[in-house]
């Protein structure tokens, strides 16, 4: 792996680590590959009974690289990189909710975007008293499409709409209030909370778990797959177009867009 990503095992729990606090641990396409193997690895480790997702620095994640983003719309025929950029997001999301391991999210500052999906793929949530959860893609003229179907499924339709069309960060209480935080803890043990998690997760028989999470995420969300097919769909199209390409220069370049 590229760095990217750090493991720390701390048995009963494994680490994974978002390691590019420079950018706020925004995911780019090496940094989601790198992912995908840390994933893999940890599931090889028997005395790993959860895993722990958090990130370096002061924040969460971010979301999107938008610099990447940016530069793949200079280029003459995006389109295929737009899709393919979709599914690696997708692959990731979905292996999240059908690995076999409890994952806990501790969200160590903003979680926003594709990194509030990040959160919404978790199966515990853990977080400091700053954190912040947030999607502001209308903002940047793209559209939250792989993290709209996960939003639904966690807390409803009512609260999805809500903070996807006004696009507003919310503090951790209110993220608490509405579900999508199951702790707040002060900021210095979040990651130590989490473990404690792990270690109760660790009482219970794998097997147990492991149905359990099939069940809730398989069975009862049996549309979930469905839905994040068309959510990949609906994000590589949007990055097509000229709000997409205006939103994301207009952040870059720290400025409000001018909406075409």
């Amino acid at each position: 792996m590229s760095g990217l990503i750090t493991i720390k095992k701390h048995a009963p729990s494994g680490t994974l680590i978002l390691n590019r606090p420079e950018k706020r641990n925004a995911l780019s396409r090496a940094l989601l590959t790198d992912f995908q193997q840390a994933l893999f690895d940890l599931h090889q480790e028997k005395d790993v009974r959860a895993i722990i997702l958090t990130g370096s620095g002061s924040a969460f994640c971010t979301g999107m690289d938008l610099q990447e983003i940016h530069e793949t719309m200079q280029q003459n025929d995006p389109q295929q990189q737009w899709y393919e950029d979709a599914i690696l997001y997708k692959d990731l999301l979905e292996t999240m909710l059908r690995f076999p391991k409890p994952i806990i999210a501790a969200v160590n500052g903003p979680a926003l975007a594709s990194g509030a999906g990040l959160v919404l793929a978790a199966d515990l949530v853990v977080a400091g008293s700053t954190a912040q959860f947030g999607l502001p893609e209308p903002r940047r003229g793209i559209v939250a499409g792989l993290i709209a179907p996960l939003l639904n499924f966690r807390v409803g339709g009512a609260t999805a709409a809500r903070l996807l069309f006004t696009a507003e960060p919310i503090p951790a209480s209110e993220a608490a209030r509405l579900g999508l935080f199951h702790e707040l803890v002060d900021d210095e043990v979040v990651w130590a909370q989490a473990h404690e998690m792990a270690k109760a997760c660790a009482l219970s028989a794998p097997e147990s778990l492991q149905l359990t999470k099939r069940l809730l995420n398989e069975t009862i969300g049996e549309q979930l797959g469905t839905m994040l097919s068309a959510g990949a769909a609906a994000s590589a199209t949007a990055r097509t177009t000229e709000a997409a390409a205006e939103g994301v220069a207009a952040f870059l370049e720290k400025r409000p867009p001018v909406w075409p």
